[in-house]
């Protein structure tokens, strides 16, 4: 299905929360969907491939970085587990690494910028929370929509 954020915007203007624009796109999908699950972590992606190796179901994994510049949250290993389990897409407020592999791999994945150090290791964080950056709240269960206009969000399905 083809879904376009500016066409979203226009269908459902009171409906959407619009996402500051601060993302590039690194993923082999220019534009995704799906439901969201949240983590909050910082420079520590333990939890991340926890996420990617459930069933993604066609869902969005936000991953609230604090905005972190110093360390990579998900590389090519961690996107092809969300590939090979299903997720439609990954938001990074943070960076990634490894993305020329990545923008090869069938998953949408956009992030503040990229870092080639990989993080630390101490299984740190929380799953499925609400987390807010760019202005927005990312509430689990609620729906995500990525493309190179932008990021959106809405508390029901849109298309």
């Amino acid at each position: 299905m083809d879904i376009r954020t500016a066409d979203l915007c226009d269908a459902h203007e009171y409906k959407v929360r619009v996402v500051e624009p601060m993302f590039s796109s690194f993923g082999g999908r220019a534009a995704f969907y799906g439901c969201i699950a949240t983590l909050k972590l910082f420079e520590d992606n333990s939890l991340v491939r926890n996420a990617l190796e459930s069933p993604g179901e066609n869902r969005v994994l936000v991953i609230d970085g604090g905005g972190s510049l110093r360390r990579a949250l998900v590389g090519d290993q961690l996107a092809a587990l969300g590939v090979q389990n299903g997720w439609a897409g990954i938001v990074v407020y943070g960076c990634i690494r490894d993305s020329r592999a990545i923008g090869e791999m069938d998953i949408g994945v956009f992030a503040i910028d990229t870092h080639p150090m990989k993080t630390i290791k101490k299984n740190v964080g929380e799953a499925d929370i609400p987390v807010n950056f760019g202005g927005v709240t990312f509430t689990p269960g609620e729906w995500l929509y990525a493309d190179e206009d932008g990021v959106i969000v809405s508390a029901t399905p849109l298309h």
